[in-house]
């Protein structure tokens, strides 16, 4: 896993040790883990943006969107914590942290139900992981030939979406 030690950008060190110190204090390793490849993808960017802005906000904001993503903030969830836990934390104003969390959304085009930075126990849950595109329709993959469920089981644990079309 990256770890920030080979980024241009001193920031990104910083970033990743305060979001690192914040997951190990308050959730587990794998928000830890969730939240450095976010940091680490977002300084691999043309134009990282990372390069601007305070570390506290930054690290709030990383920590924030992984715990949008999961569910953090539902009480019916494990791990659960109030985002203002986090804001807190960091000493950020929720309305900055959550401007820069729709900022990282955006610029990674990220949405609910989303793999790439999901927890183990979401990629599980998550309903869509059993639907495939075949030509523009929606189809249980299950409904699928043995040898094209586990080409897209495959490619899913890669990080690719898969669709087919066969015409």
């Amino acid at each position: 896993m990256k770890d920030g030690k080979n980024t241009k950008n001193p920031k990104v060190g910083q970033v990743i040790g305060m979001v690192r110190d914040f997951c190990n204090e308050r959730l587990n390793e794998e928000y830890g883990q969730l939240c450095v490849e976010l940091t680490m993808t977002l300084d691999d960017l043309p134009k990282s943006p990372l390069c601007r802005g305070r570390e506290e906000i930054w690290a709030a904001a990383i920590v924030y969107t992984v715990g949008r993503l999961n569910f953090l903030f539902d009480k019916s969830f494990e791990p659960y914590i109030r985002s203002s836990e986090i804001f807190e934390h960091f000493g950020t104003a929720g309305s900055t942290v959550s401007a820069k969390s729709g900022m990282i959304i955006d610029t990674l085009d990220l949405h609910m139900l989303d793999n790439r930075f999901a927890t183990r126990r979401q990629i599980e849950w998550n309903p869509l992981n059993s639907l495939v595109m075949v030509d523009d329709m929606i189809v249980p993959i299950e409904e699928l030939p043995d040898e094209i469920q586990n080409l897209i089981h495959e490619a899913r644990k890669s990080g690719v979406e898969v669709s087919i079309t066969t015409k």
